[in-house]
């Protein structure tokens, strides 16, 4: 068998971002859009689906589960829900790719099913911990075996009954939040969530919608059992975390100017912009409307000189998954940064502490790694070869870095871009980055 073709970014530097443009869709809703819309009861229709690989797994593992979908045409689905005891067991083993969020929101809404189930991922998803959402689950009844290492492939044992649980989290951490939800609505009684952080509500806010009630008291989270799913339409906004990279972008890079169109902006999701402006960008967001109980705002963003911050502690969740484009906003500040409590970045696609501090180091700039964040000497990028360690957040983040560096910028292992963000060379080159990708 041949080995997949590695896909290599190239980016010259100089140019400035400029115009319009919408990113695709959230990825987070985009998952819940499909989750929740197959286990309710009748169609559900998802307009701005994101059509990334991650996504298109969750799509596909429900179809192997016996839920009828038409699509995704240009964003737009159509799922025929199957209810809540609904689901078929599937031929095979589901292989999610690389998406961790689909492993671990499914282990809470298979360990609730008649039948068996195996969830498998590539090389990347299979060294992730899975223990944080396995123990609270078996705490509910549920059976679920995983390798000695605590990691998939995950064995989702069927037929067990379930009960509500007060679950304190020890880490925050919306896929283990999200996951004992969608695991309390197949249990008895009551199951209580607390986080001892804020961390995305879209879970919170989907099941709403759905005719789902979900109480809140402060930190706390609860959903009875048995309630059930009713489809409805749902409008996917576009997801801030690959605004991200254009926020970034557009901030460090001089004569930039852009506005991204229709992007959700829960506030549970902003803190990257919360932390860019408190390093001096220049960010305006306006035209805020509610779209099926989302926030959505159009975003305007002029270049500004930005200044290393110590990053408060209570953004940090908010903005976990857009640290790797925040590095590089850092880097490219005057002064230092210093981030700490994000541990959590140690455990996603890569060890974002490590590969970051890695690959700054190596375009010329100094990033001491901590256990838990990063200390960042703001400076001049050089040119030269980094690596994204198949981490699509890593790829994006240093391809906005090439264009103030000092020469070319080759990022290598940049295929799982398209996890999240389907185009993204293409629609980055239209508004300015001069990138070019080749497959090595």
């Amino acid at each position: 068998m041949n080995a997949t073709p590695e896909v290599i970014f190239d980016v010259e530097p100089g140019g400035r971002l400029d115009g319009e443009l919408r990113v695709p869709g959230d990825k987070s809703i985009s998952h819940r859009s499909v989750m929740l819309g197959a286990i309710a009861e009748g169609e559900t229709r998802v307009d701005g689906f994101l059509q990334g690989a991650d996504a298109l797994a969750t799509l596909h593992a429900f179809r192997e589960m016996g839920v009828r979908v038409d699509g995704p045409h240009d964003g737009c689905l159509r799922i025929q829900g199957a209810g809540l005891h609904g689901l078929a067991a599937p031929a095979g083993a589901l292989d999610l790719g690389n998406s961790g969020t689909s492993m671990r929101l499914l282990c809470g809404l298979l360990a609730g099913q008649r039948f068996d189930t195996v969830l498998a991922g590539d090389a990347s998803l299979s060294r992730r911990p899975m223990r944080r959402v396995t123990e609270p689950l078996a705490e509910m009844g549920a059976v679920i075996e995983t390798t000695p290492a605590g990691t998939a492939p995950l064995r989702v044992r069927g037929g067990r009954p379930l009960h509500g649980i007060d679950y304190d989290m020890p880490v925050a951490s919306a896929q283990v939040k999200s996951c004992l939800l969608l695991a309390g609505l197949y249990a008895d009684g009551v199951t209580r969530v607390t986080e001892p952080a804020t961390t995305r509500d879209h879970t919170e806010r989907m099941l709403d919608g759905f005719g789902c009630e979900v109480r809140r008291e402060g930190a706390t989270a609860s959903v009875a059992g048995g309630q059930r799913l009713r489809g409805h339409a749902i409008d996917v906004p576009a997801d801030i975390s690959s605004a991200a990279f254009f926020l970034v972008g557009a901030s460090i890079v001089p004569g930039s100017e852009i506005v991204l169109r229709h992007v959700g902006v829960n506030p549970t999701r902003t803190g990257v912009i919360d932390i860019l402006q408190r390093m001096g960008a220049d960010i305006a967001v306006g035209q805020v409307k509610d779209s099926g109980g989302e926030p959505v705002a159009d975003i305007r963003v002029r270049a500004a000189q930005l200044h290393g911050i110590d990053i408060p502690a209570e953004l940090v969740p908010l903005a976990i998954d857009e640290f790797p484009a925040l590095f590089v906003a850092a880097a490219a500040a005057r002064g230092r940064t210093v981030l700490t409590g994000a541990g959590e970045l140690r455990v996603k696609e890569s060890d974002r502490i490590a590969v970051m501090a890695e690959g700054l180091g190596r375009l010329g700039i100094a990033a001491e790694p901590t256990p838990d964040g990063m200390v960042i000497e703001g400076g001049r990028f050089n040119g030269g070869e980094v690596m994204a360690h198949g981490d699509h957040r890593i790829a994006m983040a240093f391809a906005m870095a090439g264009m103030v560096a000092g020469g070319p910028v080759r990022i290598r292992d940049c295929a799982n871009v398209d996890t999240s963000f389907p185009g993204f060379q293409g629609l980055a080159a239209a508004h300015g980055l001069r990138i070019s990708m080749e497959h090595g």
